[in-house]
This record gives C-alpha cells, structure tokens and sequence, in this order.
C-alpha cells in the first residue's frame, strides 16, 4: 500500500460490532412480532451467497443499477464538479470505479473515501484501488453508515454515494434520521448520490427476493448461523422456511423466517430463551421500494434539493442527486 496516499481510519472494533449484534438479538427476539436487522447476513458467507444473489436471472436490482450508472457517470460527474466521492457501505467498491473512472474524465476528482463496517474488506479495496488509481488520495473510513457519519473526513466539495438500494432496508423514521444525519454532516451544496430502487410489479420483485434455485432462502437463514456461532445459541436452522412477501401499503418486500415446528431457541451469550410457536416468523429484512415523487420528498424533508434523476428504461431503479440546502 502507498502510505502517501493512502489512509484508514477505524471507528468500529470487533468489539463495537459484537455489542451491537447482542443488541440488536436481544431487542429483535424479544419483540412482538420478532425482527432482526439485515445487516447480520453479511458474515463471510453471507456476502459470498449475495455475490451469487446478485448474478440470478430473477435478480434484476444490481445489474439495473449497474447499466444504469454505466449510461449516467459521466452526467453525474459533470452535474457534480465534486473533488472528494465519499462512498457508504463501499465494500470491494467495484462500482464505484464506474464514478471514479468518469470524474477522472471530469478532471476534477483529488479523493475518494470509501467507509465501510469491514476492515479487511476496506484494506482489500485500499490496496487494489492504490495500483489502480496512482494519483487519487485515497482515505477509507471503517464505521457504521447509521453511527459514524460525523468521522467523515470533512471537504469543501464532497459528494456522496448511497448505492444499492440500501436506503430501503430502513424503516421511514430510521431513512429520515438518516437523511438528516447525513445533511448535518455536510456543508450547503455538497451533494449525495442516492440509489433507489422503484416500485415495480409484484410478479417482478417477489421472485427477485425468492429465486427458483433457493439462493436467497439459504441467505436468509444464514443469519441464525450468525447467531449460533456468535452469541452460542442453538437455532435449528433447518427448521425455520423462508418467506418473501410485497406488502402493498408500505411498498416493500419483506423476507422472514417461518418456523416449521414449536421450538425453544437458547440464546447462551444473553442468558435467553427465545419461543417460537408453529408459523411464528421472524422479520429479517425490510426492502422499500419508491416513486420518483417519493424520493424527491423524501430528499427535500431531510435538507436536500434534488437535483436531477436518472432512471433505467424500466423504470426499475433511480439515480438521484441531490444537494445539501
């Protein structure tokens, strides 16, 4: 690694993320009904089941958004003229060189600061982005989005990316604390790229959350392998059924896990005993979907003014960039 272009802060331990996970599991599986945030699928091989996620036929968020970027990059950048792109939840930043390649065209991009909750896969990233972009300063940022958006390096013309989609896995009052977090952490006319899936067919986004070969159901369930490993509990993992349904009034997919059979799940680490009756389920992820009318509202209570969007031929996925008022 180039140290003299490259730096990493680290705002989140293994310490922090092991008390965050106990938690969230003790105030996830003792509520009625039961939930568990979504961003305990992503242990190792939670993200490898993604990456397979993201390259099924029925699968069509990642790839949409892709093409979409590919088309738009270089109208972001000059609609843009930022000299620092901040990414949250960068992970390996593959699409991100899609944005940095563009505003390198721009001529106007000096830094690029990825944040992300993994160290190792912020230093991965570092490393190949230092071969890759000898002349960018490179500063990655290990936090959590929802916490640590005040240990962002400040700038005086950052721009910042929200891809994905992940914005929908918030409930409304947690995308709006969000939101707003975010514009207080940045000056008046620094920007935010958000990406936003759109409300489309039921027939369409069910299967994509519910793929024919099982994929996303072995993800789904891979959180109670999390909990077994990390909090010593004792979830019998096959017997809970995956289940993805389109909840019409708030415009999401929610995927939840249906136990099969009556159960006491001992959780050892937080000296708890969870029941489970026949068809009980558990919510694991929330993944909203909006309209362009929505974002805009969405955007303009937080702080922001939109500034453009760009949306896919399908009108499946929304680029939205916004400025902080």
């Amino acid at each position: 690694m180039n140290t003299q272009h490259v730096l990493l802060d680290v705002h989140l331990t293994d310490r922090d993320a092991e008390a965050a996970l106990r938690a969230d599991a003790l105030a996830g599986l003792t509520a009625t009904p039961k939930h568990l945030p979504p961003k305990w699928f992503y242990d190792a091989r939670g993200s490898e089941l993604f990456e397979q996620i993201t390259a099924l036929p029925e699968y069509y968020p990642t790839r949409t958004e892709a093409a979409l970027l590919a088309r738009s990059v270089d109208e972001i950048a000059a609609a843009s003229g930022a000299d620092t792109l901040v990414e949250l939840g960068s992970g390996s930043s593959a699409k991100t060189r899609l944005l940095l390649d563009a505003f390198a065209r721009a001529g106007t991009l000096r830094r690029y600061v990825p944040q992300d909750v993994s160290e190792a896969a912020l230093r991965g990233a570092l490393d190949v982005l230092a071969a890759e972009y000898p002349g960018l300063l490179l500063h990655g940022v290990v936090g959590d989005f929802t916490t640590d958006l005040d240990k962002l390096p400040r700038g005086e013309r950052r721009m910042v990316a929200f891809l994905g989609g992940t914005i929908g896995n918030l409930l409304p009052t947690e995308r709006h604390a969000f939101l707003t977090q975010l514009r207080s952490v940045l000056s008046p006319g620094e920007q935010l790229l958000l990406g936003t899936g759109l409300v489309v067919d039921e027939s369409v986004v069910v299967p994509a959350y519910d793929d024919a070969a099982g994929v996303t159901a072995e993800f789904n369930r891979n959180v109670l392998h999390v909990l077994n490993r990390e909090l010593d509990a004792d979830f019998d993992v096959d017997a809970f059924a995956h289940r993805a349904l389109w909840d019409a009034d708030n415009e999401w997919i929610e995927m939840r896990l249906v136990a099969q059979r009556a159960m006491d799940v001992r959780v050892g680490e937080l000296d708890l005993d969870v029941p489970f009756a026949v068809g009980e389920e558990l919510r694991t992820e929330v993944s909203a979907k909006f309209r362009p009318l929505g974002v805009r509202s969405m955007l303009d209570a937080a702080g922001f003014d939109p500034v453009q969007m760009w949306t896919d031929p399908d009108e499946r996925f929304a680029l939205t960039l916004a400025a902080a008022r």
